[in-house]
């Protein structure tokens, strides 16, 4: 079975759902940016609930044979980022979340459609 950037954004998505990610976005990029294609972001009420998401979302990961290239800021739990490669992942504190509001900075990206029909 061939495994798709899609396949693999839907693992993250799940992955976070398990843990009871709040607020969970994940934003079709692939005609706005280079970096990726697509952004995943959601948060969890304290640091614990923040890291606990991250090792779901990099343990899914790793059982399913992607690859996770980089974490940073899992020690803190404020805001952790996972590279993924096609897929970045921000993981925030829901104050961090607030104040840092990526969704305004990336309002031009649509929607990602699977993740309106989970």
């Amino acid at each position: 079975m061939v495994k798709t950037v899609e396949d693999l954004a839907r693992l993250v998505m799940k992955a976070a759902e398990e843990k009871k990610a709040e607020n969970l976005l994940v934003l079709d990029i692939r005609n706005l940016s280079v970096i990726a294609d697509y952004f995943m972001i959601c948060h969890g009420n304290n640091e614990r609930q923040v890291q606990a998401i991250v090792q779901e979302i990099r343990d899914q990961v790793l059982k399913n044979g992607f690859s996770v290239r980089g974490i940073e800021g899992l020690d803190e739990g404020r805001w952790v980022l996972v590279d993924l490669e096609d897929v970045v992942v921000h993981v925030f504190h829901r104050e961090e979340r607030e104040f840092y509001n990526l969704e305004r900075l990336w309002k031009d990206a649509p929607v990602a459609a699977f993740a309106q029909e989970e």
